[in-house]
């Protein structure tokens, strides 16, 4: 097979990432679709749909930061290759489960697998694309997520309503260790003269020492701003496609006519304010602070979830999950870049893996929180919560972060010659 050349390749790695993280988004949103289902077939209620999304949120909280230290460590092509094959297989193994324990432990196991793929994902693109072009790969990257979400609702209501829920599981397992043969077969680090240019280091990047790094005023800012605004997008993959079977009267049929709108919607809404996102650099604003500017600019739209509960209608809830999905996605497209912005490129992993476990400690209380909103107090209190974050991330964004970098040790004088 010829090899392909550099510029050639950096665009064949973005398609497999893209690729990669469509099956991510669809072998994790594979149980908010089947809600009903899983219910049933586990004699469940609201709790114990909230503990089962829980067992994944919290084995990827828990592997996230970690994930971050490895990709830094051993690179984003060995752990993006471990990620894929890893969470495949967690995907097509809870197809043969039995009870509620063994399903527990492979919704555990996807959740261990998948936090290695995203620190993987904006090292390699922070390596192999300059910072002119940098958010809008990333957002290409990135939005093979809520690719993956819209298609997750139709294929799997198709699956499920063809062949039985189990279905549901088996095929995204199997196409994920296809992409991770493809993985294995194309990703390189780039060539020095290519690291060179779009990092300013051609070897090994001078970072931060974790230690160090968790002092740093910019990872705290970044880690805050996730843990606040990342439960409402975990909302809107666990709870929104069940809460619109279940409090809205669609059917399961239904929901593979209209339930992806929102995160289409969230799609086009990530690509095209990282693309605007770029263009503010191209004219002449800082990098740091025009990712800042479109960051803001879209947390003021999240109030208009708090309207969820007064407008009942089935599509009036998805016509405001359109914009909430947009900001999400604005939002966790941009952030990802201003780490990179922030940080030098030999940091970048752990600091996206501690974020992303903070993000999902933080989903973690907010089921919590939804499962019981949900069985008590109904949805109205939960809206007007989720309306806020962002506008409160937004405040931590713009008083904490700043880009950081190590103090240099100079080298020691040489000895004067008498």
């Amino acid at each position: 097979m010829k090899t392909p050349d550099p510029l050639r390749r950096r665009w064949i790695i973005l398609a497999l990432i893209f690729c990669a993280f469509v099956l991510s988004y669809v072998d994790r949103q594979i149980l908010s679709v089947l809600k009903p289902a899983i219910k049933a077939e586990f004699a469940l209620d609201d709790r114990g749909y909230a503990l089962l999304a829980n067992v994944f949120v919290a084995c990827y909280a828990a592997c996230y930061a970690g994930a971050g230290w490895l990709v830094d460590r051993f690179g984003a092509g060995r752990m993006m290759l471990c990620s894929l094959a890893g969470w495949s297989c967690a995907c097509a193994g809870a197809a043969f489960t039995k009870t509620f324990g063994q399903m527990a432990f492979f919704r555990g196991a996807l959740g261990i697998a998948e936090p290695l793929a995203f620190p993987s994902q904006l090292r390699a693109v922070t390596l192999w694309f300059p910072a002119r072009m940098r958010a809008t790969a990333n957002s290409v990257c990135a939005a093979g997520s809520t690719v993956g979400a819209i298609v997750a609702v139709p294929l799997v209501s198709w699956l499920a309503l063809r062949s039985g829920w189990r279905a549901a599981f088996v095929v995204p397992g199997a196409a994920g260790l296809l992409v991770a043969l493809g993985w294995k077969i194309f990703y390189r680090d780039p060539p020095p003269d290519v690291r060179a240019a779009n990092t300013g280091a051609a070897g090994a990047e001078k970072g931060f020492a974790w230690p160090r790094l968790w002092r740093t005023r910019s990872l705290w800012g970044i880690v805050l701003s996730r843990f606040i605004s990342d439960p409402v997008w975990y909302f809107c993959l666990m709870w929104l496609p069940g809460y619109l079977q279940e409090q809205s009267g669609l059917s399961l049929r239904q929901i593979a006519w209209c339930g992806w709108i929102p995160f289409l919607a969230a799609d086009l809404g990530g690509i095209g304010s990282s693309a605007l996102s770029d263009r503010l650099v191209k004219r002449g604003v800082e990098s740091l602070r025009a990712r800042k500017l479109t960051l803001a600019g879209a947390a003021c739209l999240a109030p208009v979830c708090a309207l969820t509960p007064h407008l009942p209608h089935a599509f009036a809830t998805i016509a405001i999950f359109c914009l909430v999905g947009i900001v999400c996605l604005t939002w966790l497209f941009n952030l990802g870049v201003v780490v990179a912005e922030a940080f030098p490129a030999a940091n970048v992993g752990s600091v996206w893996g501690i974020a992303g476990a903070f993000g999902a400690g933080g989903a973690i209380l907010f089921n919590v929180f939804v499962g019981e909103a949900m069985m008590s107090a109904g949805p109205g209190k939960m809206f007007a919560v989720m309306a806020v974050l962002h506008p409160l991330a937004a405040l931590v964004l713009w008083k904490m972060i700043r880009r950081e970098k190590p103090v240099q040790t100079p080298a020691p004088a040489a000895n004067a010659t008498p």
